[in-house]
């Protein structure tokens, strides 16, 4: 019982203080903050560790079970103790990685090695993979935008002045679809995107005063139990 009600206390009392906090411009309610957030980055480096080996812990049963997929854990493994190695290797032994001709900039600065597997290897991996994705959404936008209902071909209508503005052949077709295409994009998807940003906002109050006032006990492991 004591397991269950002091998280509840404590999100109570912290929820409430910190938006208390959040109207009081005094000193020691920003000496507060600044407390609390370095407690926050201590938590968040010891969560940091445990998702780290939970990571390890999955991949290594993954290929210790040879389940389906689990060249990919083998992979992940590779790249993991490459970029520990790459991000430890100038600090411990300098005078080494300077003389194979390596980069000796520490951390993810310009130059360092971690930048280099990062230019060389995520960057075209993503850059890949993305553009795969491009067919992957023309082919899905191909089965939905559909003229079933009005609001499809609305739908359907702006999508295509869309991507018809975004490339010459527009300008091409008729010089009024990029101005249209900027149209649609300042005036109508940015009131769309505002509603949903209001909506996201109020959810996320909602939510948390749900969490504040204990109503929301899904975090702590059973439910609302």
């Amino acid at each position: 019982m004591f397991k269950r009600q002091l998280p509840l206390v404590l999100a109570f009392i912290m929820g409430v203080l910190f938006i208390i906090q959040f109207f009081i411009p005094h000193q020691w309610s920003q000496d507060m903050l600044v407390w609390v957030n370095k407690w926050i980055m201590i938590i968040v480096g010891v969560s940091l560790l445990l998702g780290i080996g939970s990571l390890i812990h999955f991949h290594y049963n993954q290929i210790k079970r040879l389940t389906p997929g689990w060249g990919f854990s083998v992979v992940m493994f590779i790249a993991f103790v490459l970029s520990a190695i790459a991000g430890f290797l100038p600090s411990i032994f300098p005078g080494l990685v300077e003389s194979i001709g390596m980069p000796t900039v520490k951390g993810l600065e310009e130059g360092s090695l971690l930048d280099w597997i990062f230019k060389h290897s995520i960057t075209p991996l993503s850059a890949t993979m993305f553009s795969i994705i491009g067919f992957f959404i023309a082919s899905a936008s191909f089965r939905v935008f559909r003229a079933r209902s009005w609001e499809a071909t609305l739908l359907l209508l702006s999508g295509v002045i869309i991507m018809l503005g975004q490339t010459p052949l527009g300008g091409m077709i008729w010089q009024g679809i990029p101005d249209i295409m900027t149209w649609i994009l300042g005036i109508p998807n940015t009131a769309a995107k505002r509603a949903i940003v209001f909506g996201i906002a109020l959810g996320s109050i909602a939510f948390s005063l749900r969490i504040i006032f204990g109503i929301e006990r899904a975090y702590l492991g059973g439910g609302k139990d």
